[in-house]
């Protein structure tokens, strides 16, 4: 299948595309600003509407690069979407009404993601399972358990596709006959970080699950890209339970992020017994403690009722609102 684009997806991605000097503008106020033809619109006029302090500072850069002209940012999207357009993948724009309802919800959704199998509405309803890469067999066990018990209540698990944990959490779902999707670390075209895990992602695709890449997709992996993925992975979703993490994880990381996007956070008994940094944020109260899956299962909305409060977001995005 031909990676399909319209006009203004391709307008918009140039816009992500264009440098000034060393310099790119920020792609979360790009996508707060676009989730209309009209708001992409007055983008390219040079125009930000929000009043930020993001928006004070790429005004300016906004203005100059489409001085010089959009060329050469043309030229970069083209050769990302042939990029794409070789190993299958898809666009998905804050353009697009397939755009995943959960995303739209958080301030720095990303403006863009190519895509390997459906976006599936049924994503919505779905709950990221994070950890530690160097996990314990306990941790793996723990992670495994809930993952199926998840899988019980018509849970999507979302993970982020690295050793230890993550990997155990989508391949106990797929053992389960769940539906699972992982956000990735790289570009969707880029080889698969970490290696070991190779095989999983076509796991994933076969059982019907979807591959996330917020990053152009020849994006090696760098310091910056685990980070970023931790963002879209807690927004894709209605929270996220961590099952092991030191205080340097990724994924204690991710539970402040969620604790920020105003998305759920779950820590499970044994992290909050061993780790001061979430016993601190169950006492703070921006963390849920979880001694079951019901914990969990009983505070989720349904995939509809998520799928309408992203409407009704793009809704006032169409309105300047």
């Amino acid at each position: 299948m031909k990676l399909d684009v319209s006009a203004d997806q391709h307008r918009l991605l140039s816009l992500c595309a264009l440098r000034i000097g060393d310099a790119t503008l920020d792609w979360s106020l790009l996508a707060r600003s676009a989730q209309s033809p009209e708001g992409l619109a007055a983008l390219l006029d040079g125009q930000l509407r929000e009043d930020s302090r993001a928006a004070t500072r790429n005004r300016p850069k906004l203005q100059q690069g489409l001085a010089a002209g959009l060329d050469a940012a043309r030229a970069r999207v083209d050769e990302e979407l042939a990029a794409a357009d070789r190993v299958g993948a898809r666009l998905v724009t804050v353009l697009d009404e397939d755009y995943p309802a959960n995303l739209r919800m958080i301030g720095n959704l990303p403006p863009f993601l190519f895509h390997l199998g459906e976006l599936d509405r049924r994503d919505a309803r779905s709950i990221a399972v994070v950890g530690t890469r160097e996990a314990s067999e306990e941790g793996t066990r723990r992670a495994v358990r809930m993952a199926r018990e998840l899988v019980e209540h018509d849970v999507v698990i979302a993970s982020g596709l690295a050793k230890g944990i993550d990997a155990a959490a989508h391949r106990a779902t797929l053992d389960a006959g769940g539906q699972t999707f992982a956000v990735m670390g790289t570009g969707i075209a880029a080889p698969l970080y970490p290696a070991e895990n190779r095989p999983l992602p076509k796991a994933i695709l076969t059982a019907g699950g979807a591959l996330l890449s917020q990053f152009w997709p020849t994006s090696p992996p760098a310091r910056y890209t685990f980070p970023r993925r931790n963002v879209v992975t807690s927004g894709t979703t209605l929270g996220s339970v961590v099952i092991e993490a030191s205080s340097t994880s990724g994924a204690k990381m991710q539970a402040r992020l969620a604790a920020e996007h105003g998305k759920l956070v779950f820590l499970i008994r044994s992290l909050t017994d061993s780790q001061l940094w979430a016993r601190k944020m169950i006492e703070e109260h921006r963390a849920i403690l979880v001694t079951a899956s019901s914990d969990i299962t009983g505070r989720l909305a349904q995939a509809a009722d998520i799928q309408r409060a992203g409407q009704q977001r793009q809704q006032l995005a169409l309105v300047g609102l």
